[in-house]
């Protein structure tokens, strides 16, 4: 039976280890960038589908393959920052030419010329995938693993993430509305309209990319750490040596099991989530409003724009309690109230009443709102478990392979859309009807996913390891070895 954390007033954080606000804030906006560019591209790829007509298995496609290179460039990535030794840091110089290219492509890529086949529109879009997900990693993984180095403390670890994600949920409240925004009047067709959002989109990416890299600092010394290699280092032994110590590494990270079990919650909850999501416009515009496009980007905008709002109230909520019952307690009880969210949402779908399915929004926020806000303060305590084992630290690596497993999870529900819409029979030319059994296996779908994810995360974490009590223990023993890190 695992150990309940019930000690965790005994633990309060040094003046020394709280991060000031406007560190919290400059990282709060760039996890605002790194949320908009994980919500953008799969909000506007059914415009892929419904507004260019491609079929759905090759949206499908387009939204699984970068993750194949992402497998490679993700932890690659987390490996080079963690070597690198710049005067401005281990994470900043990435963050700062990552957000630029990742803005510029994002919005290229959206500029597709009219009057193309679709097997033009295919490879295009996909060409430009790899490289926006290549330019998406050089951001967002020096930026994950900046958050984890900036303060030691386990519960300021927490609070750190809350604020972040509670900043960068304002991504998720904006993205619900992009479908309305491009089926809108101000523009000839979805198609128009997804060109012109791209192009705001992008350029936000570009501007406020650029805080975390200008405003953030990171420990400037890793105190008694052992040194590891340069990885710039130009000659030929030097790579072979670092190309064996970066693999040597990804099999140490995948054998520490805290952390597996954490990536494994996140793909399962995250994922369950996003795949389930996946559906929702085709419930709502075909089940609900009978194949009517605008009707059914306001209701979608409503239901996203309602949970983002109830996840801000969570957000806060999930780090206050995790100081009193620790935080795989916690995971534990959101997860188990968004179980309950989704099974209101099945009632919700009522043709009669659409807006019914609003009543599930607060439920279903417990799962999203609680998820990373403590996944993301438990892979920062990881990290120090590990650095106990390797004598290294390794946030890059940990916080690479963590959000690829997120992004592998979003790549493939992408793809499983594409071939779950095959499978229920789903006739993107039927404009204002679909079959009884399409409908119904669509919100199976819908609802059950997450259901089933749900519950088996649940399952994989009440085994979680890595108590408050054992954290501080930890943390002791790595201060007694080599002293504090120096700020």
């Amino acid at each position: 039976m695992p150990e309940i954390e019930t000690d965790s007033e005994s633990h309060v954080t040094a003046p020394e280890d709280r991060i000031p606000l406007d560190q919290k804030s400059a990282y709060a906006v760039g996890m605002l960038v790194n949320n908009l560019q994980a919500a953008a591209l799969p909000a506007m790829m059914v415009i892929l589908n419904l507004g260019l007509k491609m079929r759905a298995e090759w949206v499908g496609i387009i939204a699984f393959a970068p993750r194949i290179i992402d497998a490679v460039t993700d932890p690659m990535m987390g490996y080079i920052s963690d070597h690198t030794r710049t005067r401005w840091g281990r994470r900043r110089p990435y963050i700062f030419a990552g957000a630029i290219l990742a803005g510029l492509i994002f919005a290229a890529m959206w500029q597709l010329p009219e009057g193309h086949s679709e097997q033009f529109y295919f490879w295009v879009f996909l060409s430009v995938s790899f490289l926006y997900f290549v330019a998406y990693t050089i951001y967002a993984t020096p930026f994950v693993a900046l958050g984890f180095e900036m303060t030691p403390d386990y519960h300021e670890r927490t609070r750190l993430q809350a604020f972040a994600n509670t900043v960068g949920q304002l991504a998720w409240i904006g993205v619900p509305w992009f479908y309305a925004i491009m089926a809108s009047d101000r523009f000839e067709n979805t198609v128009h309209g997804a060109r012109v959002l791209a192009l705001w989109v992008g350029g936000t990416i570009c501007l406020l990319g650029l805080f975390p890299a200008v405003f953030c600092r990171e420990p400037k010394t890793m105190g008694g750490v052992e040194p590891v290699k340069d990885a710039t280092q130009a000659n030929a032994t030097g790579i072979v040596a670092n190309l064996m110590d970066f693999f040597q590494g990804l099999v140490t990270t995948f054998n520490c099991k805290p952390f597996v079990k954490i990536c494994a919650a996140t793909f399962l909850v995250f994922n369950g989530f996003q795949l389930g999501a996946s559906f929702s416009l085709y419930v709502i515009q075909y089940y609900l409003y009978a194949g009517n496009e605008k009707s059914a980007g306001i209701l979608q905008g409503k239901f996203g724009t309602l949970t983002a709002l109830c996840t801000l109230a969570v957000i806060p909520l999930t780090a206050w309690i995790s100081t009193k019952i620790g935080k795989r307690n916690t995971f534990l009880i959101t997860i188990s109230l968004s179980l309950f969210g989704y099974a209101i949402k099945w009632f919700g779908y009522n043709p009669d009443h659409p807006e019914w399915l609003l009543f599930s929004c607060p439920f279903v926020a417990f799962g999203t709102g609680s998820l990373f806000t403590l996944m993301g303060s438990m892979v920062a305590d990881v990290c120090d478990y590990d650095e106990l084992e390797s004598h290294e630290r390794r946030e890059g690596v940990f916080g690479a392979i963590y959000w690829w497993m997120v992004k592998v999870g979003m790549a493939l529900a992408g793809l499983l859309t594409g071939y779950m819409l095959l499978w229920s029979n789903f006739d993107v030319n039927l404009e204002t009807a679909q079959p009884d059994q399409t409908l119904f296996l669509l919100r199976v779908f819908d609802v059950g996913v997450p259901l089933a994810t749900s519950a088996l995360a649940l399952f994989i974490m009440f085994t979680y390891e890595l108590t408050e009590t054992r954290s501080h223990e930890i943390r002791a023993e790595l201060v007694a070895r080599r002293g504090k890190l120096d700020d």
